[in-house]
């Protein structure tokens, strides 16, 4: 007989799969809002400050990597699953360099410097996330524990934090 869980929020019963699959889909929709915020800012001309905050990019790390130690709770990772995670975060910080390449900057008559993200900018996050979700894929099919999905915000901080130093170097050039 399966163990059940009370969910805290309604008080109803739910089997502990229901509650990995929720946690899962709490994490996919997580990462779309935050991936929708940051296009809809980075295709706005924006002022590219040369010491901005790294704020966004640690909540996302340390949220994540708690996420990631949840998933893991006890259970051993296999030395596959870990390659396949190292694999998703070299991908997504290789991504974050591209794109902060497509990334158009210049300098306002007062010596400011501006940036704004192209269509090809906002194309390669799609792509990015493509990829993280396929490498997903490959983690989830490698271990029963839920890594893939729980590590999306640790993807994104990967992404989001080299895109952002790039971005900011160009800037400052």
């Amino acid at each position: 007989m399966p163990i059940l869980m009370v969910q805290a929020t309604r008080g109803r019963l739910i089997r502990p799969r229901e509650s990995a699959d929720m946690s899962n889909l709490t994490n996919i929709v997580i990462g779309l809002v935050v991936v929708g915020l940051l296009l809809s800012r980075q295709l706005q001309p924006r002022l590219a400050k040369e010491s901005s905050s790294l704020r966004l990019v640690l909540v996302l790390g340390v949220t994540g990597l708690i996420e990631m130690e949840t998933a893991i709770g006890h259970h051993t990772v296999p030395v596959a699953t870990v390659a396949w995670l190292v694999l998703s975060l070299l991908a997504g910080a290789g991504m974050g360099a591209v794109r902060a390449v497509t990334v158009t900057i210049w300098r306002a008559e007062d010596g400011s410097a501006w940036r704004q993200g192209t269509q090809f900018t906002a194309a390669l996050w799609l792509v990015s996330l493509a990829a993280h979700f396929a490498l997903d894929a490959l983690v989830e099919h490698s271990t029963q524990i839920p890594l893939g999905t729980s590590s999306i915000r640790l993807y994104l901080a990967v992404t989001i934090g080299v895109q952002r130093e790039i971005v900011r170097w160009r800037a400052a050039r």
